[in-house]
């Protein structure tokens, strides 16, 4: 798993209990596949120009344990599996300490220009495999 994503737990993203409030690990995971684009030459702004556009349709995320205000959080990403017209990706936040805080999966749907389900382009599953030290599993 690469980690792609580093950010610092802001005041406004805890809650009430003092520590990172659950629906904000969806916003860095979220900011994880962003980054994670990036880091194969898939800028997310860019992908468009390709013909084709990504839409989440599964997202689970396990809580493993808090982060607190000011924490320094760890948000790594790998493909797991490319179908014709779905990527699977693993995500995980780890604080400075290597300890594991949330893990889970998200599945986007590769769309055209008119949002209807497209095969996952060759060159992006090239790219993938290219970055990531273990290819997804094959179709």
């Amino acid at each position: 798993m690469h980690e792609v994503f580093e950010n610092v737990v802001r005041f406004e993203e805890t809650d009430a209990q003092g520590i990172v409030f659950y629906g904000n690990y969806a916003t860095f995971q979220d900011e994880t596949f962003t980054a994670f684009m990036e880091a194969i030459g898939y800028p997310y702004s860019e992908i468009e120009e390709h013909g084709w556009d990504v839409h989440v349709v599964n997202l689970e995320l396990n809580y493993r344990k808090p982060a607190e205000f000011r924490d320094t959080l760890h948000n790594a990403m790998r493909v797991t599996a490319i179908k014709e017209s779905s990527i699977e990706f693993a995500y995980e936040c780890r604080n400075d300490a290597g300890e594991l805080l949330v893990e889970g999966t998200v599945v986007h749907v590769a769309v055209d220009e008119s949002g209807a389900p497209t095969r996952v382009p060759d060159e992006f599953r090239e790219a993938v495999a290219a970055f990531q030290d273990e290819p997804p599993e094959p179709v």
